[in-house]
């Protein structure tokens, strides 16, 4: 069915709203599945690790601001727009055809991401498996992965030793611990730099495909069937994550690591790579930019209280990341304790930080094995909640183009880009693969992910107009949303990613994994990656002005204004706007046009009155019947 023809509602039994385009089973499938994309691997493994880059305390100052003024606007925004419209990322633009590259750019983003995300998750599993062992593979240090620096901590008699890999005690040497090494020698088998690829990693390549297996097995019904997984997968990972924070904090040395992580150098505010990081991490994190907020709202219940599920999941994120930053820190301070070094120098402060230090924690609780397989499935939990969501904004963005073909035939689009992504992450499973993954993470999601949200808020907040928004949202919740929403739309979070932009342009910082510096090439390649989806914003503006008649201004005009099919998906939902916009015009000019019954409602803006354009504010001419009256609007 094309967005031509409104969706029909669901019959009097139940069922579905939408019955065409289908709606989450539940209240909770949403909030969960929200909480459950936000709360990913990006708390418990990229938060950390941006954290230890950036001076610990020093990041938080910037992330909680970045969270007040840019991140919970954005996802409320983000959230009551897929709402509103129940469309995918990309069909929803027709609220401004000219800025529908924004929705190509963030299913770009979206599918960059998905292809080294599920790399991540293949390591998860490939954890797991080697968790299913008497003696856990990374308290070892005589093993052919170890290397004369392994050094690991025994208790013997209440009292601590450090043995050598030969089981003789030493101390003349750097140590580095068992965990590190396991990660780097045996997991990663890590070359010497990115062109030095070797061949595929048949143990990886395998928990690779399974990882593409069980994110497809889970999305081919759809929403109906995520949204019960993620009832287990949400909840599950707070469980373990309490566990260890209160073992962490108990360890020697722990005290140290927390220091690092609450207590700011100040001086690391003034580089604009922290504040880059932050407001990254927080986009990131929320999945702002990604299009997946949208996807996933709009399967909602066009009057489901979208606000305060935003409020819930993002402050529910957020708290997940600073948590799960004292669990990390307090056993990284634990290990600079055990190995005499300093905090910052006890592991790589690249995205295996999650993979060394967690494991180490793990071996020192009781019954170790038994915590290494839960807290395995857990970070697998949180990683496929995230990756459920971004593959289902690429798959709701490809069939919502084209419904009519696609829709029947769901199951063969999950199918083909499943396998695509596959092929895609391969390269990430040799031994140069942490190099890649390294590359797209810094580029894929990264400066993009402003300027989408820079262009999502000109859209909406100017183009559309902030009056008319705050109006489409009283149409869903029965109340505009509150001045502080308001004024961070229109002028805080604008001005922030501006002047975050163009800071992070100004001290550009290239790529780096350790002390490994990318060549020239690598570098290039990363750029455009990033650029890929930026440039698909004035790419795709131009075509649709192109498609307008008149003079160029004209052309410009008419491309920024709704499409005739703009609006909420169902017909009754449309008359409750209607009702909302003659509230506040009242009725003084009756409006000529009105469509037939069952049709879409016209965006008309130039016969609804002879006024100009300025002096109203409506999405389109609330032409037509209410309860038998003609409809019409006080100028």
């Amino acid at each position: 069915m094309g967005r031509n023809e409104v969706s029909q509602p669901a019959s009097a039994d139940g069922g579905d709203e939408n019955a065409d385009r289908g709606n989450w089973t539940g209240k909770l499938d949403f909030l969960l599945s929200g909480l459950g994309f936000a709360i990913g691997l990006g708390n418990v493994w990229r938060f950390p690790y941006l954290c230890y880059r950036n001076g610990g305390g020093a990041f938080l100052i910037p992330y909680v601001i970045m969270l007040g003024c840019a991140g919970l606007p954005l996802f409320f925004m983000e959230l009551s727009f897929g709402q509103f419209a129940s469309l995918g990322p990309i069909t929803i633009w027709n609220i401004s055809p000219i800025f529908k590259g924004v929705g190509y750019a963030m299913v770009v983003v979206s599918a960059l991401v998905c292809i080294y995300y599920n790399v991540i998750i293949a390591w998860a599993l490939y954890y797991l498996f080697a968790s299913f062992t008497n003696v856990l593979p990374w308290t070892l240090c005589n093993q052919w992965w170890n290397t004369d620096q392994c050094g690991k901590t025994f208790g013997v008699n209440g009292t601590n030793v450090t043995l050598g890999v030969n089981g003789t005690n030493t101390t003349d040497f750097t140590r580095v611990s068992a965990s590190h090494e396991f990660w780097t020698h045996k997991v990663l088998q890590l070359s010497s730099g990115i062109d030095k690829m070797g061949t595929v990693r048949w143990d990886l390549a395998l928990c690779l495909l399974l990882a593409w297996i069980i994110v497809g097995a889970c999305l081919i019904k759809g929403v109906k069937s995520s949204g019960k997984v993620v009832y287990f997968t949400a909840t599950f990972p707070f469980v373990v994550l309490f566990i260890l924070f209160f073992r962490g904090v108990t360890l020697e040395g722990a005290e140290r690591g927390i220091r690092f992580y609450i207590i700011p150098e100040w001086s690391r505010l003034a580089e604009s790579k922290v504040w880059g990081d932050a407001a990254i991490q927080i986009f990131y994190s929320l999945g702002l930019a990604f299009g997946s907020l949208a996807t996933l709202s709009s399967y909602n219940k066009f009057h489901n209280n979208v606000m305060r599920d935003a409020l819930i999941i993002a402050v529910g994120n957020c708290f997940t990341s600073i948590f799960s930053g004292f669990v990390i820190f307090s056993i990284i301070g634990h290990m600079s304790f055990m190995l005499d070094v300093p905090v910052d120098k006890v592991a790589d402060e690249g995205p295996g930080l999650a993979f060394v230090a967690y494991p180490e924690a793990i071996s020192l609780l009781p019954i170790s094995t038994l915590w290494a397989i839960l807290f395995f499935l857990m970070l697998l939990t949180l990683g496929l909640d995230s990756q459920f969501a971004m593959m289902e904004t690429v798959i709701t963005a490809v069939i919502d183009e084209y419904p009519e073909y696609l829709r029947p035939k769901k199951s063969i689009v999950v199918l083909g880009l499943c396998v695509i992504g596959y092929l895609l992450a391969l390269p990430q499973t040799t031994s140069a693969g942490m190099y890649w993954l390294q590359l797209l993470d810094w580029y894929s999601a990264g400066f993009s992910l402003m300027v989408i949200s820079l262009c999502l808020t000109i859209a909406i907040q100017y183009v559309y107009g902030m009056k008319r928004f705050s109006k489409d949202i009283k149409t869903m919740l029965g109340f505009e949303p509150p001045i502080y929403f308001k004024v961070c739309w229109v002028a805080i979070t604008p001005a922030l990613l501006l002047f975050i932009l163009i800071f992070n342009i100004v001290q550009f910082n290239p790529v780096t994994y350790g002390d490994y510096e990318y060549p020239n090439w690598a570098e290039i390649m990363g750029l455009l990656m990033g650029l890929s989806s930026c440039l698909l914003i004035p790419l795709v503006a131009i075509i649709q002005v192109c498609r307008q008649k008149g003079s160029l201004l004209e052309r410009i005009k008419a491309a920024a204004q709704p499409s005739p099919d703009w609006g909420p998906a169902l017909e009754d939902h449309r008359q409750e706007m209607m009702k909302v916009y003659a509230g506040k015009y009242g009725v003084e000019v009756p409006l000529e046009g009105a469509p037939n019954k069952g049709a879409d409602l016209p965006p008309d803006y130039t016969t609804a009155t002879t006024l100009p354009r300025n002096d109203i504010n409506v999405p389109f001419s609330v032409a037509g019947q209410m309860n038998g009256l003609p409809v019409v609007t006080k100028l």
